[in-house]
């Protein structure tokens, strides 16, 4: 059996994407909320058993290390208080 060509496949085809062409708003952006402050970890230090002077200079190194990342963390989370808007 032979099928005919028909004019109107083609020109519904072409009304149906014509259709997706209207204008419309743009869509809102979404709004990103923080809630809360960013994760900290207990601050600890270092367990030190120096047995001469230059032992005890390396552990005072590393102590002052750890003390400074748990004063980073302390200042992240300040700075997070600071930009976030109190209730």
């Amino acid at each position: 059996m032979k099928t005919l060509n028909s004019p109107i496949g083609p020109a519904s085809l072409c009304l149906l994407l014509l259709a997706g062409c209207a204008s419309a708003p743009p869509s809102p952006e979404p709004q990103v909320i923080v809630s809360g402050c960013p994760v900290v970890v207990p601050c600890s230090l270092p367990a030190a058993k120096p047995a001469g002077n230059g032992e005890l200079l390396r552990d005072v190194e590393v102590v002052e290390a750890a003390w400074a990342e748990c004063a980073a963390q302390v200042d992240t989370v300040y700075q997070a208080q600071q930009e976030t808007p109190q209730p």
